[in-house]
Order: C-alpha cells, then structure tokens, then sequence
C-alpha cells in the first residue's frame, strides 16, 4: 500500500507537438513515460487525449496517486486551472478553458498545473544542472556554490524558468516569459521566432532557397553533420541565428537575474552548432556616451561544459587585499562569473521532477 512516505504523482510534459505521460514518486518514475500527439488545433480531440492519457497511467499504478501535476506552455491563471490568453502553440485554448478543473472532474484527484519552463527549472534545480555544477566545484575544491537558476526550454517554443534558493520564482502574476522578447536579429518580431523549432525551418527554408516542407530539426541536424543531402551552410547558420537571438534574450535575463543557465528540449541536441553563437553574443559589449565598453552582461560567461571553462569558473581570481590603516590581509575574489551548460537529464524528466515536487509542497506531504 502507498503511504505518504512514497506518494505518487501523475505528470504530464504538455509540449505543443507532443504530450509525455508518467508518474513520479520519491524514489523516481513510477511508471515508463509515454507519449500521444497533443492536437493542439483541437480543442475536444486534445481534452480527450489528456483526460485518456491520464487514465492510462493511473491504471498502470499499483496503487492511487495523490494527484496530477503538469507543465502546460504560456500564459493562464494556473493557481486557478484556467488556460487563457495568447498560446501560440495551443490556439484552440486562446479563449479560455477551465482545464484543471475538468481534469478534476474526470479523475477524481486534485489537479495541479504550472508553466512547462518553470516545472523544468525547478526539476533542473533539484536533480539535474544546478546539484551537478555545485558538486563539480566542490570535487574541484572551489569554496563558490550556485543557488540561482534559469532554465531554458528550446523547442516548439522558448521558455524560461527561473528557480531561486530552491524556490520557483512565479512572479505576481506567474508570468515569467521569455518568447516575447524582441529578436534580436529581427526586432519587429518575438524572440521564439528565432528560437524554435519552426525558427531552424523558416531559416534553413530561406538560406538554401528550398523549402524545408517535411523536414524536422533533426533532419537539419544531419545536414549540418554532413550525414544527410542538403545545404550543409544553411544548415550551420540556422542554428547558429538561433543562438545569437537566444543569447541577446538570456542576457538580458541574466543581467536582472543573476544565476547560472541550462538549456534544454528538443533543440539542445544541436548545442554544438547554436552554443559558440550563443556565448558571443552573451559576451557582446555595448558602450556608454563616454566611449566606455561594457559587457551587456556584466559577469563574465563560461560554457560550464567546456573543461577548461569550467577550471576558471571554479577557480576565479583568487586575491588578497590590503586592509586600509592596518597590516592585515583579507581574501576576496572580483571575478563575478555566470555559465550555461546544456541538460544531462533532459527537458521531460526534469519537468517530471519539477511537477512531483510542486504537487508534494502544495500538499504538505
């Protein structure tokens, strides 16, 4: 029998393509995670998906979990279940649905529903990025820790999370986003135009003069590589735009948001080509009226999955200074440092961590 030592909670990674089933306990997942097509276009096709799905895992248990707690995308009143307002990956809830409470209808269990990115950050926080860079400074024998983080989905669209002291961050109105930040390369429109699945398309479409109709990231991916027929320079420079208009928008959380920065989702398997471009543009200057440089983000930036990178994020700039009126000496370090690194655990499990401890906070177990 279940106790409230091992409580199991459904999950539901809602992303605009597809949506992930599973279920969590302490111990991890309580079940194989599987996925459906969302049919985002279809409202009743997509509550009918959802409500099954759920069904499905709960029948799989071996005994009742204590509730369903879920990442969905943009923006909604998630304290109250209500999906509202502009979702570009799901148009047929723009109106406005009560979806956590049909959902409680359906199943019987209370419902629990967040923003995807913030589920995937605080899942980041407990079991992925933000532990693993805190124990490679220990193993490295830094005396620097890491406490704030801002994780990145980059997929069928741009999200942001931020988790601070081992809290999520939901704002006033939870409503922290990132995709309607302005483009950097195309100011007239939203960053998740450059930073997206349908971004890598539109713009390997219009480099290589051929359309890019059947072709998914991954494909793309393989040009790219070299592995596949196609425009291997469009292919470059798709994701390398994708990572110039990701970094000016990551900057500019960065630079009010002072952490550390993991990237994960669909797209993060092509890293290597969007992460160099990223970093530059992390790393641009501006300059005052003066003529002074300064960098747009004021801590220096490593890549934290770069060796050599990570030795000097670890490391700083060791100092000693001068105690004004006296001989005495005190240590300090003026090296103020931030790093991105992309996730070892991956988007899902993490917005299944991420959903698992929400749903025990909120009931007290």
């Amino acid at each position: 029998m279940q106790t409230h030592d091992q409580p199991t909670v459904v999950t539901l990674d809602a992303g605009g393509t597809n949506f992930v089933f599973g279920a969590m306990n302490a111990s991890g997942q309580a079940c194989k995670p599987f996925s459906r097509p969302s049919s985002a276009h279809d409202l009743d096709k997509c509550l009918r998906t959802m409500s099954d799905g759920f069904k499905h895992v709960i029948s799989q248990l071996p005994s009742r979990p204590v509730a369903v707690s879920f990442a969905f995308p943009g923006p909604a009143d998630y304290d109250n279940g209500v999906i509202c307002g502009f979702l570009p990956n799901f148009p047929s809830f723009r109106s406005g649905v009560a979806l956590g409470p049909y959902l409680e209808d359906q199943l019987g269990l209370p419902v629990f529903i967040n923003n995807d990115a913030d589920l995937y950050a605080l899942g980041e926080s407990i079991g992925g990025a933000l532990p693993d860079v805190n124990a490679r400074l220990a193993a490295a024998g830094s005396r620097k820790r890491c406490s704030t983080l801002l994780g990145y989905t980059f997929g069928t669209g741009f999200g942001l999370g931020v988790v601070c002291d081992g809290r999520l961050h939901r704002g006033d109105n939870v409503c922290v986003e990132t995709f309607c930040l302005r483009n950097s390369l195309n100011p007239d429109l939203i960053a998740e135009e450059g930073v997206s699945i349908r971004a890598v398309r539109r713009v390997y479409a219009e480099l290589s003069g051929s359309s890019a109709d059947g072709l998914e990231p991954k494909d793309i991916f393989d040009i790219a590589e070299g592995v596949r027929p196609g425009n291997r320079s469009a292919a470059l420079d798709s994701f390398a735009r994708l990572g110039t208009v990701a970094g000016h928008a990551i900057a500019a959380a960065v630079s009010l948001i002072d952490g550390i920065v993991v990237i994960g989702g669909g797209l993060s398997g092509a890293g290597k080509y969007f992460m160099p471009s990223l970093l530059d543009a992390m790393r641009s200057k501006v300059r005052t009226s003066a003529g002074d440089e300064v960098g747009i983000v004021q801590p220096k930036v490593f890549d934290l999955d770069d060796d050599a990178q990570f030795r000097t994020f670890a490391h700083g700039e060791p100092s000693r200074i001068k105690v004004y009126g006296s001989d005495r000496e005190v240590d300090y370090d003026p090296m103020k440092r931030t790093g991105v690194v992309l996730s070892k655990i991956g988007a899902d499990k993490a917005v299944a961590m991420g959903a698992y401890a929400y749903a025990v906070d909120k009931l007290g177990l």
